[in-house]
């Protein structure tokens, strides 16, 4: 992108780019929400705004499609402290969008910065400073610019490390959080193509992280190296609206599996105990899901792999006695029908 200049109308641009992306272009799952739960949720809506252009255009376009919300509306900007200068320009850069559309600006630092962090754990500083500051400011809603290439992005990533349903359908369009918090993203429904033509013809400069062009980061080499190369083998298809709708279709599937569970009413009402009978005759996929929601309730479990898992769920089909190592402080055991943990201490 060019030199952004530092005097620009950001309510015009803000307006214009509202009429280039209408709220029927949003998601029609973020849109119901927004005008009916949405609409009574306490507190501000807060929005993730680093001053790239997933950012930059829904900042832009929640100030112009619910104007009544202005007056609430927050911005968190978290600075990496990961490229200098950067990303100083780049709080400078939001402070005056923010300042431009009266919009609060909350800004953040990572303290705890480590020469040759990765993403995973620059992203986990990024969400604990959204955490903690949506809970300092009572908000319960936090809005995020994620697209559907961020979509093909996730599936391709998680497909890579053997993820589920639950994996595959991220990012979801309304993600409920701890606290009563949730994560909301309205720009599932667009390409990151059309954001950044949109932005362009209104006039509407953002501003570019280097680092998400180098190949230091698996998401980078998936999407400047995978996604156009998948794109193009797909041909006369659009691979990415494709990846969108596979990620509807698991979804979907993924609530159905937990209603499943749920309506089963396997796991005692404290978590302590997994009714096995309830899972007999069961498909596998039902099965895994009791199993994971009772190792959750396990603050004592300790960290079991894939392989121990594995085991373990096997065992629990099977529904016979098993005593299962689970952790250094017990171990799972299934009798008479039931899973329980036992305590080394016998306490």
């Amino acid at each position: 992108m060019p030199r952004t200049p530092k005097h620009l109308d950001w309510p015009a641009r803000a307006e214009a780019l509202a009429t280039r992306i209408p709220r029927s272009a949003l998601h029609p799952e973020v849109l119901a929400w927004a005008e009916g739960d949405g609409a009574a949720v306490p507190g501000p809506w807060a929005v993730a705004f680093s001053g790239g252009a997933d950012s930059l255009a829904l900042l832009l376009l929640l100030w112009a499609h619910w104007p009544g919300r202005r007056a609430k509306l927050l911005a968190f900007h978290f600075d990496h402290r990961l490229r200098g200068r950067a990303s100083t320009a780049d709080a400078q850069f939001c402070a005056r969008v923010c300042a431009a559309l009266d919009v609060r600006l909350v800004s953040g630092a990572w303290q705890a910065v480590r020469k040759g962090a990765g993403e995973a754990a620059a992203r986990a500083a990024r969400m604990e400073f959204f955490r903690r500051e949506m809970s300092r400011r009572r908000s319960h809603a936090l809005w995020l610019g994620h697209q559907q290439d961020d979509i093909a992005e996730t599936l391709l990533m998680r497909l890579a490390r053997g993820s589920g349903t639950a994996g595959l359908s991220a990012p979801r369009p309304l993600q409920p959080m701890a606290s009563a918090r949730l994560h909301v993203r309205p720009l599932l429904a667009l390409k990151k193509r059309e954001l950044t033509a949109a932005l362009l013809s209104v006039g509407a400069p953002w501003r570019e992280d280097a680092s998400n062009g180098t190949p230091e980061f698996f998401r980078n080499r998936i999407r400047h190296e995978v996604l156009p190369a998948w794109d193009a083998c797909a041909s006369d298809r659009d691979a990415l609206a494709g990846a969108a709708l596979s990620r509807e279709l698991l979804a979907e599937d993924d609530t159905a599996l937990e209603a499943w569970v749920d309506e089963l009413g396997s796991l005692s009402s404290d978590g302590a105990v997994l009714d096995l009978t309830s899972l007999q005759g069961k498909p596998r996929a039902v099965v895994r899901r009791a199993l994971h929601r009772w190792l959750l309730a396990r603050q004592d479990a300790g960290d079991l792999s894939r392989q121990g898992f594995g085991t373990l769920l096997a065992a629990v089909e099977r529904g016979a006695f098993t005593r299962f190592s689970l952790g250094r402080d017990g171990f799972a055991v299934i009798r008479k029908g039931c899973l329980v943990f036992e305590s080394k201490s016998g306490r």
